[in-house]
């Protein structure tokens, strides 16, 4: 039987180094940059184009030649060899009129590659701060939610303590990914920290699950070795669920193409993570706080 519980506080450790160095650098790149993120045309308003080519384009290339222009921060997604999404932090009424200026820098810059303007459209500033503030309350409230399901489900502060703090822990990791690789914050990066506070939410409650049966079970026992043993008894779960999800995940981050790139890599970390949490995070939590007899 694997002795989990024996790293706890070499884990615990960890965990507190990822909370410094999350903190760090957002202090860094508020003192550096006035912003700790970098955030979407979704959250800050601009110009989104769709350009189709004759010939299969490279987003790099292509992103080249719009900075030359004049548009030196542009974001792009390829949804095709020949299709490429592209948008710029630019706003004006006329999506139209400033996707044609760009299409036609384009054939200056690449004559022999004819393009198409297939759809155009912008977003406002106005609208990008509300979508901002609605993520903020979606993360804040799905946090209250899981909270409040964990106090109905289990009605002791030790567990709902322990899958709070792992919850945090996961958010927190996913956040300090977005600061560490430079990942743009949008509406896809959202969706994928929610999706992935449900998914490391639901291993924990597994685990909280077989922890209290053994309470019963296992009377006379010590907490280290029931929560030990609960962990044991669990781990060909974790670990099934862990890979099969990862290896899905793998597949949109390789096969996927850039749209789903962000959403793959931050919720392949967030997998990585949340069963590290699961065990590591919430059990020990629950080792030191729980009173009951």
């Amino acid at each position: 039987m694997i002795d989990f519980l024996k790293a706890r506080w070499v884990c615990a450790g960890f965990s507190l180094l990822i909370f410094v160095v999350f903190i760090t650098g957002i202090v860094y790149k508020l003192a550096t940059k006035q912003s700790a993120f970098e955030y979407s045309l979704d959250f800050t308003g601009g110009t989104q184009a769709l350009f189709k080519f004759a010939k299969p384009m490279s987003t790099i290339t292509l992103r080249d030649i719009l900075a030359k222009a004049g548009w030196p921060h542009v974001m792009s997604a390829e949804f095709a060899s020949d299709e490429i999404m592209v948008r710029v932090k630019e706003f004006t009424n006329d999506a139209k009129g400033l996707a044609e200026h760009m299409r036609e820098a384009i054939v200056q810059a690449v004559p022999d590659n004819p393009v198409q303007l297939m759809q155009s459209e912008a977003v406002g500033e106005s609208i990008g701060s509300v979508l901002r503030w609605n993520s903020i309350y979606a993360i804040i409230f799905s946090i209250l939610a899981i909270l409040l399901y964990i106090a109905f489900r289990f009605w002791s502060f030790a567990f709902g303590l322990g899958a709070v703090v792992a919850l945090v822990h996961d958010t927190v990791v996913m956040l300090g990914a977005c600061l560490l690789f430079n990942i743009e914050i949008s509406m896809t990066v959202i969706g994928a920290i929610l999706a992935l506070l449900g998914y490391s939410n639901n291993d924990t409650i597994v685990n909280f699950s077989q922890i209290r049966k053994n309470i019963k079970q296992m009377r006379g026992a010590s907490l280290y070795d029931i929560i030990n043993t609960s962990l044991n008894q669990m781990l060909r779960r974790t670990i099934l669920t862990s890979v099969a999800t990862a290896l899905t995940v793998l597949a949109m981050l390789f096969f996927g193409g850039e749209v789903l790139r962000d959403f793959s890599l931050i919720f392949l970390i967030g997998i990585i993570f949340g069963t590290f949490s699961s065990i590591y995070v919430a059990s020990p939590i629950v080792l030191w706080f729980y009173k009951e007899k």
